[in-house]
């Protein structure tokens, strides 16, 4: 077993082993989507309007939940300096551990975003398009929530800061997910959302664990 398989092995079973992992990200997701019926109102149509991009918007804040200990554990134990000092390069560390992220916490909530969507009033035959726009936000969440979660390495309230760093760069992610499936909705054109959120995640798991590793060693110095 190569030490990158080993070490995404690891992360996934911290994911699921710490917190409820998953199942807690998932509750949440569920939880904050079921208060927008309360503030919006129990008209069908508004909700169904609504029902996208409150769904996506819903998905990019629960993402936000397990990002402060991607490398916060591994930094207080000093695992982190291990990792460090080892063949393997900082930057593909970085990577293996959001792409556990993404498998790990992304992927159930992808996989609950067409439920909540329909729950919300959204129609079922866009839920092929939702759970891929979720995918594919999910993947950008991951990369560039770690930018967060290595920038906030060893500092206070560290959960609020990777929030006061990544909401911003979370924008682009939430616009084209939601948009795709709203102009799908609306018999527009959904390509280009749809190509414009991939291009941004693949950019930000191409580009993210350069700037992750940077931080780490500049936390580790």
């Amino acid at each position: 077993m190569s030490a990158l398989t080993a070490l995404f092995r690891r992360e996934l079973t911290l994911a699921w082993g710490r917190g409820g992992g998953p199942l807690f990200a998932g509750a949440f997701y569920v939880g904050l989507s079921t208060l927008l019926p309360l503030a919006e109102g129990p008209s069908p149509q508004r909700l169904a309007a609504v029902a996208p991009g409150a769904a996506f918007a819903a998905l990019a804040l629960s993402s936000l939940l397990s990002l402060e200990r991607l490398f916060e554990r591994d930094f207080e134990d000093g695992a982190l300096d291990l990792l460090s000092l080892g063949t393997t390069p900082l930057e593909a560390v970085a990577a293996v551990k959001c792409a556990a992220q993404w498998v790990g916490n992304g992927l159930p909530l992808a996989v609950l975003a067409p439920i909540v969507s329909i729950a919300l009033g959204a129609s079922p035959s866009l839920a092929g398009l939702t759970v891929l726009t979720a995918l594919l936000g999910g993947l950008g969440f991951a990369f560039v929530g770690g930018i967060g979660a290595s920038l906030a390495l060893g500092a206070r309230r560290g959960g609020v800061l990777v929030a006061v760093i990544v909401l911003p760069l979370f924008a682009p992610l939430v616009i084209f997910g939601a948009g795709s499936v709203s102009a799908l909705a609306g018999g527009l054109d959904w390509r280009s959302g749809l190509l414009f959120l991939t291009a941004y995640s693949l950019a930000a798991a191409a580009l993210a664990p350069f700037a992750m590793a940077a931080a780490c060693r500049n936390a580790l110095s």
